[in-house]
């Protein structure tokens, strides 16, 4: 499958090359917004176009029985293990937002009818494991994900490959979080060597009284970007942190809008980038509070350090406001070490390079020890150590 032979394409037609029937108004929304291209706001600076233009094979995404094991593992898009008690299933999805911004959303849904279910009873610790097996692919799928009222949910989610290349894949989460209830969703994922590229097209509601924590951790290089949706009710929050340690030429980052609907809705969104080589890191995002969202309170804030001199990071921090009773606030920095700082522990016998670690750890410590669970922030901080290395060879 080629997808770039969607581009201008109307709904018969699309319906045709997807072989779809009685998805009518999926195929209407997909069509209406378009396949991304460099002028969508969202992929501007992502080359999207280049990553769909290309004949991926397809795979079979056939149901398997699921064995019992510690964390959910999805292999291809297809759920082979789960945790005991834990309901996880596939079925036909019928919460899709339809009012996305983001075109790849909707083609998601068109090429994954089926979703898989993820149902949380009560408090409980998830881990979510995705593993890509296969080469020249397009793999696609997408998660929905609940919890109850007044419960408390963590989930970490993790990504592993085996030897592959040229690979494309398409997933995302459609979340629902439950009124007076907190879901936490730890995200790390460390991509080299062009093994996949990765688009991530998200959607978030977050119910009255409810709070969800979003923490992302992107690490090394290649291509991918997160598209994320999230609405918020009333008195409902979102505190969304982004890290990004980037290296060789590599794209990746985050596009997402964050919609006040609920009076009394707050947000806080920070995103802290580490560009290396010739890598591009993308912070583009839009905070907006609607008319019906009086006495919200939204900061964001984008901090980014470049390590080298052709590394190149876009920060768009945006408000976009229709009230006047609320608290709002955006910013965005850009530099580089502090060679004072360098010189300094340079001068007690420390090598440049440890140098240059110990500032760069600092800085994004800020964020990895914000991980409760310290099994997961040590795991956090060995990738990130791991991926400095590999950039920064004496």
């Amino acid at each position: 499958m080629n997808l770039i032979t969607l581009k201008n394409k109307n709904a018969q037609e699309v319906s045709t090359l997807l072989e779809t029937k009685g998805q009518d108004s999926l195929i209407e929304k997909f069509t209406s917004l378009g396949l991304p291209h460099k002028m969508t706001e969202e992929y501007h600076y992502f080359d999207v176009e280049k990553l769909l233009d290309h004949d991926y094979k397809t795979l079979d995404y056939i149901p398997k029985s699921i064995e019992e094991g510690e964390k959910v593992e999805i292999v291809d898009g297809v759920v082979i293990k789960a945790p005991k008690g834990l309901r996880v299933y596939s079925e036909i999805c019928e919460s899709i937002d339809m009012e996305h911004f983001d075109g790849l959303y909707y083609l998601g849904h068109l090429l994954s009818p089926r979703v898989i279910k993820i149902e949380v009873d009560g408090d409980a610790h998830v881990e979510i494991l995705h593993k890509y097996t296969q080469s020249d692919a397009l793999i696609n799928y997408r998660v929905e994900i609940s919890n109850q009222a007044n419960r408390h949910v963590t989930m970490y989610e993790n990504f592993e490959t085996g030897d592959i290349s040229n690979t494309l894949v398409l997933y995302g989460y459609d979340m629902h979080i439950a009124q007076d209830s907190t879901l936490r969703m730890v995200r790390l994922q460390t991509m080299s060597d062009n093994k996949y590229s990765m688009v991530s097209s998200h959607n978030v509601n977050v119910g009255k009284n409810a709070n969800v924590v979003l923490k992302n951790f992107d690490l090394g290089g290649d291509n991918a970007l997160q598209v994320l949706k999230v609405e918020l009710g009333e008195h409902a929050h979102i505190d969304a942190e982004h890290l990004l340690y980037l290296n060789d030429d590599s794209k990746r980052g985050t596009a997402s809008q964050i919609i006040h609907r609920g009076e009394h809705s707050t947000s806080r969104q920070v995103a802290k980038n580490i560009l290396d080589g010739q890598a591009r890191g993308i912070f583009d995002a839009l905070i907006r509070v609607e008319k019906t969202a009086k006495f919200t309170k939204a900061e964001q804030n984008a901090k980014s350090i470049l390590l080298h001199k052709k590394a190149y990071m876009v920060s768009k921090p945006q408000l976009e406001i229709y009230i006047d009773e609320l608290e709002a606030s955006h910013g965005a920095t850009t530099g580089q070490l502090d060679e004072k700082q360098l010189f300094y522990l340079q001068s007690r016998g420390i090598s440049y390079l440890e140098a240059r670690k110990i500032l760069v750890i600092a800085f994004a410590n800020t964020l990895i020890e914000t991980v409760k669970d310290t099994r997961h922030q040590e795991r956090i901080k060995d990738a990130f150590e791991a991926v400095f290395y590999a950039s920064n060879k004496e």
